[in-house]
Order: structure tokens, then C-alpha cells, then sequence
């Protein structure tokens, strides 16, 4: 390992009373330039176990910084992961508290909800499209517990990928009934459109983010099962919030979802 056990479970409880305070810290890579990939995601892992054991349960999985707008706008050249859990999802039509959040922001992505598990190392997209049961409109409610979102890509997944929340929206299309790899999406915030994309920017199609997803965490003893919500990056950058936004992601043939902030 590149760090010690003892530092990574004192970046673990730094990231953990960052998120519960709101208030940011310094990105662990200053201090701890030798801090990598894979202690990165055990650091991760440490806080998930810590939130599972008191009553938090896996609801899914993510794929961050997946398109180049992303990985230029955060200035990192591969994805990142993170864990999706059930008291990280929010609802349409329930505001969400933006003072209990640091630097929020919004993504939109077309989600999927699995129907059986993913293979992990030898993961193909075939296993994907097997596996999947629905394709559903989707935001992810991003936030960087680290300062100014001055990150690179081991601080952000020692920070469960800067993940906050997930927002379904109501629509369940079957995956052989759409073209997932070319679904336009745009993102509208308080009547005005603010970004528009197309799926084909995540990793080329979102099927290879989900595929290189089972494979990356299956070293790490995680596999992506059935039920669980996988997002796999966005088409779009990410747009901050501010108090009283109100968010529509719009996706062709897939429905919308929305998101409200007090």
C-alpha cells in the first residue's frame, strides 16, 4: 500500500465529519502525496462499511467523470466510483436542503436498474444488456466535501466519488426498446435549457461505463447485483445550485426527471 492503515482511517474520518459538518477540508493528496488509487477506494470502503453498519444498505453503484466536459472540468483523465446507498436517494416534488451540503452540484444521467448480477472481471456490455431491466431517467446530486472541488482523481474517490444523491424519475423503459447509446438529454434549470448532450459521451456508450464498472470494484470484493441502480456518468458538465433552483432533466424517448433545492 502506498499509505499506512492509520492514515487511511484518519482521511476516512476526516471525509466523514466533512460531509456530516458540511464544512470542506483539504484535499487529502496535499499532505499524503503518496496516497493512490487503491487506497483511495479502500478509504471509501471504510466510511460505506461505517454507514452500513449503522442501518444504511447498498441501493446501487456509480461511474463519475466519464465524459471529456467532465474530466476536463475537474482535470482528471479516467473515471472514478462510488457507492450509491439507500439513504442517499432523494424524491421529485421534496426539496433538498442545500445547507447541508457543501459545493453541490447537478448531473444528468441516463440510469439503469439491474434484473440480475453482473460478472466482474470478465464483464462484458452483452453481460450488461443481459442484466439490465430498465432504463430510467436519472440525476445524480453531486457534492465535494473537499474544498472548491480542487480535487484529483484519488481525492474524489476517497470521497465516494463526490457522490451526495440519486433522483429517479418515474418512466421504466426496457433496454431493447431504446438506444441507449444515443439519447439526447438536456438540462433545464428555472425555465431555461443550460446543457444539452447525448449519451454517446459517456465512454463512447454507457454500457462500456457499466461494463468497466464490474469489472474495476470486483477486485475489491464488490459486484454490481441485482436491484442495484448503476449511474454511469453524465453527457453534460456538472451545473452548481443555488438556493431555490429548480431542475428538469429531459431525456428523448426516456421521460424527465426533477429536482428542487430550498
Amino acid at each position: 500500500m502506498a499509505v499506512d492503515q492509520a492514515i487511511r482511517e484518519q482521511i476516512a474520518a476526516d471525509l466523514w465529519t466533512a460531509e456530516r459538518t458540511a464544512t470542506a477540508i483539504d484535499r487529502p493528496t496535499d499532505a499524503h502525496a503518496d496516497l493512490d488509487v487503491v487506497d483511495a477506494y479502500e478509504i471509501q470502503l471504510i466510511n460505506i462499511r461505517k454507514r452500513l453498519g449503522g442501518g444504511a444498505e447498498v441501493a446501487g453503484h456509480k461511474v463519475g467523470l466519464a465524459s471529456e466536459a467532465m474530466q476536463k472540468m475537474m482535470g482528471v483523465d479516467e473515471p472514478d466510483y462510488g457507492h450509491l446507498l439507500d439513504d442517499m436517494q432523494y424524491y421529485e416534488k421534496t426539496p433538498i436542503d442545500t445547507a447541508r451540503l457543501c459545493f453541490p452540484r447537478v448531473e444528468v444521467e441516463v440510469g439503469f436498474i439491474l434484473g440480475q448480477d453482473l460478472p466482474g472481471e470478465d464483464c462484458t456490455n452483452d453481460d450488461v444488456i443481459d442484466a439490465v431491466e430498465w432504463v430510467v431517467p436519472s440525476i445524480e446530486l453531486i457534492d465535494s466535501r473537499i474544498r472548491d472541488w480542487k480535487i484529483t482523481l484519488c481525492d474524489t474517490i476517497a470521497d465516494n466519488a463526490s457522490s451526495c444523491g440519486w433522483i429517479l424519475g418515474e418512466q421504466r423503459v426496457a433496454i431493447d426498446d431504446i438506444d441507449t447509446g444515443d439519447i439526447d438529454a438536456s438540462l433545464v434549470r428555472n425555465g431555461e435549457v443550460v446543457a444539452k448532450g447525448n449519451s454517446s459521451a459517456v465512454l463512447g456508450h454507457p454500457l462500456n461505463a457499466v461494463s468497466w464498472l464490474a469489472r474495476k470494484v470486483e477486485g475489491f470484493g464488490v459486484r454490481l447485483r441485482k436491484g442495484d441502480v448503476i449511474l454511469p456518468g453524465t453527457a453534460t458538465r456538472a451545473f452548481d445550485i443555488a438556493p431555490g433552483d429548480h431542475f428538469v432533466a429531459e431525456f428523448a424517448g426516456l421521460g424527465t426527471v426533477t429536482l428542487d433545492f430550498d
